[in-house]
């Protein structure tokens, strides 16, 4: 029998971590509630955790902090799914560029944040298991390139930083641990996005228009990102995964 995913919620709300603990329990989730930054260390120190569901707004370090360190920590390669009381497009889109999954306004439906949770859930898990991502690789090396994994920023030739936003990094990762493998569009869009009410067609063309001038790449003869006719997209060059010291 399958092991029920174990969802961690965060938030300094007791109603509604009571609330969110029963509906989720109730759809079959293991639960585990705590109300600041932490709590939720201990949580990840002592269960193994499939997604975070982060409060933006709580005592001491709020939720962008705690995101952005889960982020910068190779430890955690954990969806999280951000809440805020807040409706500001800035606080969502600085939410997103720190590394959240998805992204959620109070107040809010427990049937929506649930679809939400089964869309990240199912992203995490779309790649065959012989696509896992190299979770202790600090550096990648390809090409002229190095990719500082903790940073999340390129690195070129001369030493120089080349700053990542959030969608550019989980892209180039995407592609970083799956070299000379065909992905189509709907897979790079549910991996590095997955935000289907705010995504179009050609979104994640755009997304890889971008990730090629950061690297420096002729679109209309790439070295790196090459595009399969009627396929997706393949990273073309090789790739060294260098592991952090222990």
């Amino acid at each position: 029998m399958e092991t029920p995913d174990h969802i961690l919620v965060v938030d300094d709300d007791l109603g509604l971590r009571e609330l969110l603990d029963r509906y989720f329990v109730g759809h079959g989730y293991r639960v585990t509630t705590v109300a600041n930054g932490r709590q939720m260390r201990e949580a990840l120190a002592n269960h193994r955790i499939d997604l975070i569901v982060l409060d933006l707004m709580l005592p001491g370090d709020d939720g962008l902090t705690l995101c952005r360190n889960l982020r910068a920590n190779q430890s955690y390669d954990i969806p999280i799914l951000m809440l805020t009381a807040r409706g500001d497009e800035a606080d969502r889109i600085v939410g997103l560029e720190m590394g959240a999954d998805d992204y959620l306004t109070k107040p809010f439906a427990p049937r929506e944040l649930l679809a939400r949770i089964r869309s990240v859930l199912r992203r995490a898990e779309m790649l065959p298991r012989n696509l896992a991502v190299s979770e202790k690789a600090r550096l990648f090396r390809f090409g002229e390139w190095k990719l500082d994994t903790a940073g999340r920023c390129l690195v070129d030739a001369h030493e120089t930083v080349v700053s990542l936003s959030g969608a550019e990094y989980r892209l180039l990762r995407v592609f970083l641990d799956h070299p000379h493998h065909v992905l189509n569009r709907d897979q790079l869009l549910d991996l590095t996005q997955g935000r289907e009410a705010e995504v179009f067609d050609r979104s994640i063309d755009l997304l890889v228009s971008r990730l090629r001038q950061r690297l420096g790449d002729d679109a209309r003869e790439p070295s790196y990102i090459k595009t399969v006719r009627s396929e997706g997209y393949v990273f073309a060059v090789s790739v060294e995964a260098l592991q952090a010291p222990s």
